[in-house]
C-alpha cells in the first residue's frame, strides 16, 4: 500500500503539471492565432509568451525525478504520504499555476496584436503566477532531500 501511494503522488505530479502546461499553452495559442491575423510581424513575441506556461509541466518532470528515487520496497508510510503529498501539492499547484499564468500571457498578446507595446510587461506579469509553481517545487525538493 505504502509503494502505491508514493507512485500516486508522483504520477499526479506529473500528470497534473503537465495537463496545466498543455491546457495553459492552448490558451496562449489560441490568443496568438488571432492575434497574427491582426499583426503577423509580432508572431516571435507572440510564440515566446505562448510558451511560458510550458514550464510547470517541467516542474513536474523535475519532481519526478527528485522523488522517484526515494521510492522503495519497504518504505515507511510517512514517507509515502509525503511523498504523496508534495507530489499532489505541486501537481495542483502547477496546473493552476499554468492556466492563470495563460490568461495573462493571452491578454498581452491580444493587446500586443493590437499594436501595444505589452511584451515586456506581459512577461513580468506572468512571473508572478509561475512563482507559486517554483515555491511549490521548492518544498518538494527540500521535503524529497529529509526522505
Amino acid at each position: 500500500m505504502e509503494i502505491f501511494l508514493a507512485y500516486l503522488g508522483v504520477a499526479l505530479c506529473v500528470a497534473l503539471s503537465g495537463i496545466g502546461s498543455a491546457y495553459g499553452v492552448t490558451i496562449c495559442g489560441n490568443a496568438a492565432i488571432g492575434a497574427f491575423k491582426k499583426n503577423p510581424s509580432k508572431s516571435g513575441a507572440y510564440m515566446g509568451l505562448s510558451a511560458l506556461p510550458s514550464s510547470q509541466g517541467l516542474y513536474g518532470f523535475v519532481g519526478f525525478f527528485m522523488l522517484n528515487g526515494k521510492i522503495a520496497p519497504g518504505i515507511s508510510l510517512p514517507a509515502a504520504c509525503a511523498i504523496f503529498g508534495v507530489g499532489l501539492a505541486l501537481g495542483l499547484v502547477a496546473l493552476y499555476s499554468a492556466i492563470r499564468q495563460a490568461k495573462v500571457c493571452a491578454n498581452g498578446i491580444g493587446a500586443i496584436g493590437a499594436g501595444h507595446n505589452a511584451f515586456g510587461t506581459t512577461m513580468v506579469l506572468a512571473v508572478f503566477p509561475e512563482l507559486y509553481a517554483i515555491l511549490a517545487l521548492l518544498v518538494l525538493i527540500l521535503t524529497s532531500n529529509t526522505l
